[in-house]
This record gives structure tokens, C-alpha cells and sequence, in this order.
């Protein structure tokens, strides 16, 4: 088998799992009936404008409305004002967002309509403390979350027990209207009530599981965090509340379904593809390491897997922060996933976030050979030394394998693409 050029390839099959996810033709196949009355439409997340356009085209009816995103993710919308904020850290833009969007929803009647449109990085956009609490502290639990390496699942459980929006808030500002939810996961097991911390969404998750949490990672808290987490004003709405009643919810797109549109580019172009799993989780490097071992197992011995193939994987690792390097969770898995194929011909990886977006920087991820670890020596760096300071961005632009495709307008976690020839 030829592949001319493995990064070409390797970007078509990740072109393929975001175009699965596409916003207009999801949208188009999950719209409601139109109301009586008003129909608003709000949300969050860092694929909410390009949802909001989509929702434009496709919606026969008079809207109005209000989402917010992340700064650089926006997109031309005529009806629905799209509101830009911080991510992954929030700031006073999204204060500011939050406020506006429960006002947004305030004062409607049975005959309304609200249709949310939720995806991945909603819950940095909505800061919204709850009575006491202000936003540097939850700046400073995002900040933590963030650094424990506590899954995103365990993340958002904790949030939404600090917030007068997250846990099904918003939706139960609205009643007595109708919400739908249309909901892009980037939640390993696609729990809709865990992307974006659920606007919209109620789930069980109670704030003694957020506390076990917080004990369990080890997480140092602000002490007005912890008061309020312990007392009864920190429990969110109950999924059997009535606010909740007539409401739908609508997983619109998801890794799992990506994952077999990459899978079907792949064979379209003679490549056999297997999917190890849409719900990988743990900590980043140990996740690279394990794929490598697989990697080497078809490589040198055509087991468990026959190549050529492709083998895909999705979910969301996390990383612990040992150092302050530039990096995110796609180039910290590459860069131990380089380090275990080292020297190795055949083998080449891509690892991505869907949104377009790894970590602070600007790159989805990147690429990696077995060539990988002995071009970056080269160019005198130690990828050893780099994957133990959390320094991956800098390992792979000093050989210029960083991955930049821009914002992608969804978010459904991460891509791992891994081709053995």
C-alpha cells in the first residue's frame, strides 16, 4: 500500500470525522415544531455560532436570540447575537454572557420556545457564581480543575454545583416555556447533562459526588468554594423537577459517529480502520504510551491488527500539570506516542481536537513517525525533557509537525488517527 503523503491522509480522515459533525445538516435533522409563541434561541460552547447560522438557514419561522463562544470562534449570524468570551479560563465577558442569557429566557410563557444550542466549552463561557461567591473564584476552580487531571465528566459535576446557570439553571429559568436542547458531545459516554455542565441538562450527580471528587484529585479550593459546595444552596434542580417536564434533549453529533466517518474515509481510500474506543480517557502520556504499544504490536509482529490500517481512537485524556510548558492534552499523548515508536518505520499519528483548538495555543494537535524523537534531537530538543515539562507545543513546532487547521465550528473531542503501513 502507497500512501504519497501520510499527512495528507491522515488530515482527510480528520476533515471527515469534523465533517460528520457538521452543524447545518445535524441541525436540519433534529428541528422542532414551531410554537405559538416566540421561539429563542440560546447557547453555549465553542461550536454555539456556527450552530446558530446553521439554525438560521434551516428554521422556517421569526427568531431571536443570543449564544456565546469562544474568542475567535465566532460567525455571521442576522438574528442571533453571537457574544464572544474566554475559554479555557473564564473572564468578565462571559459574567457577562451568563447574566444576559438568563435574562434572555426571563418572563416567558407555556406557548414560547427556547432551543439551546450546546457544545464543548460551554462551561468556561458561563461563569455565573452562585450568591457569595464571585468570579475569580471561579476562576480559581477552573483553574484548578484544569490542572488536577480529573476527567472532564468529574470537571463538570463540580461546576455546576458553584453556578446559578449550570445543572438545568437556564432551563428552569425558562419555564414555563419549552427548551430543546440540541447537544454536541464531547463527553466520553455522550451524558448530555455533562457537556457544557448542562445549561440545560439536569442530571443526578449530587455535591457529595462533587466533594468525593474534589477529595479525590486532591483539589485546594477557595474556602468560600468549599463552604457554599457544602451547604444545601449548592444543590442543583432534580431531573424529576416539573421545570423540566416538557422539555427534549437531542444529541445532535458525537465522537462515536466521527469516529465511523473517519473510519469509512479510510476504507474509501484501500485502508482498513478499526476504532479502539469514542470514550478513552486518563492521563494523556500514559494514554500515548498504550497506543504505541499497539502500534508497535501491528507494526512488528501484524497483531492485533493486520496492515495496512488504520486505527482510530476518540475521547478526552487530561494531563496533570507538572511544569508551565506550552502544550495540550493531543501533542502531550503525541509526544509520549512519538517517544514509543522511536525509530520505527511505518508508522504515522495524528492527534486532534475536533474544535480546532489543543490547549492555549493555536494548533488542533499534531503529527508524529518514528522520526519524530530523532528530528526533534536534531533541532536540539530532548522530547524526554519536554514531555516532562508539559512543553509538547514546543517539541513539535521546533520540527514543524504542529497540526493548524483552525476552528472547526464543533467540538466533538478528540481525534487520535494512527496509520501503520
Amino acid at each position: 500500500m502507497t500512501v504519497p503523503d501520510p499527512k495528507v491522509f491522515l488530515t482527510s480522515i480528520f476533515n471527515a470525522a469534523v465533517a460528520a459533525a457538521d452543524p447545518e445538516r445535524t441541525i436540519r435533522d433534529h428541528l422542532p415544531v414551531r410554537p405559538r409563541g416566540r421561539t429563542i434561541v440560546i447557547g453555549a460552547g465553542k461550536g454555539s455560532a456556527q450552530m446558530a447560522a446553521a439554525f438560521e438557514k434551516v428554521w422556517d419561522g421569526p427568531i431571536e436570540g443570543l449564544v456565546v463562544t469562544r474568542y475567535g470562534y465566532g460567525a455571521k449570524c442576522e438574528r442571533i447575537e453571537i457574544i464572544e468570551a474566554a475559554h479555557p479560563v473564564p473572564d468578565a465577558a462571559g459574567l457577562e454572557a451568563s447574566r444576559r442569557l438568563l435574562e434572555k429566557v426571563h418572563g416567558l410563557t407555556a406557548d414560547d420556545l427556547v432551543v439551546a444550542l450546546i457544545s464543548g466549552g460551554g462551561s468556561a463561557l458561563l461563569p455565573s457564581p452562585a450568591a457569595g461567591l464571585t468570579l475569580a473564584d471561579e476562576i480559581a476552580v477552573n483553574e484548578a480543575l484544569l490542572a488536577s487531571g480529573a476527567p472532564i465528566a468529574a470537571m463538570n459535576t463540580i461546576r455546576k454545583h458553584l453556578s446559578t446557570i449550570k445543572g438545568g439553571r437556564l432551563a428552569a429559568a425558562a419555564w414555563p416555556a419549552k427548551v430543546v436542547s440540541l447537544v454536541v458531545s464531547d463527553i466520553p459516554g455522550d451524558n448530555p447533562a455533562l457537556v457544557a455542565s448542562g445549561p440545560t441538562v439536569p442530571d443526578t450527580g449530587s455535591r457529595e459526588d462533587a466533594l468525593a471528587l474534589i477529595s479525590a484529585h486532591g483539589m485546594k479550593l477557595p474556602d468560600a468554594v468549599m463552604a457554599h459546595i457544602r451547604s444545601p444552596a449548592a444543590d442543583a434542580p432534580d431531573p424529576d423537577d416539573e421545570r423540566f417536564s416538557r422539555n427534549e434533549v437531542h444529541l445532535i453529533a458525537s465522537a462515536g459517529v466521527s469516529l465511523e466517518a473517519a473510519a469509512v474515509e479510510a476504507r474509501r481510500k484501500g485502508i482498513e480502520a478499526v476504532i479502539l474506543s469514542d470514550a478513552v480517557e486518563g492521563e494523556a502520556r500514559e494514554v500515548g504510551g498504550v497506543h504505541a504499544a499497539i502500534a508497535r504490536e501491528v507494526a512488528t509482529r501484524n497483531r492485533p491488527f493486520q496492515k495496512p490500517v488504520l486505527i482510530l481512537s476518540g475521547g478526552e485524556t487530561t494531563v496533570t500539570l507538572r511544569a508551565k510548558g506550552k502544550g495540550g492534552r493531543n501533542s502531550e499523548f503525541l509526544l509520549a506516542f512519538a517517544i514509543g515508536i522511536n525509530g520505527l518505520e511505518g508508522i504515522h499519528a495524528l492527534a486532534a481536537d475536533t474544535d480546532g483548538i489543543d490547549g492555549s495555543e493555536n494548533n488542533a494537535g499534531a503529527f508524529a513517525d518514528g522520526s519524530t524523537v530523532s528530528r526533534m534531537r536534531a533541532a536540539g530538543v530532548d522530547a524526554k525533557a519536554m514531555l516532562a515539562g508539559n512543553n509538547a507545543w514546543t517539541a513539535f513546532n521546533a520540527v514543524g509537525d504542529l497540526f493548524v487547521p483552525g476552528p472547526t465550528g464543533t467540538n466533538v473531542n478528540d481525534l487520535r488517527a494512527i496509520l501503520v503501513r
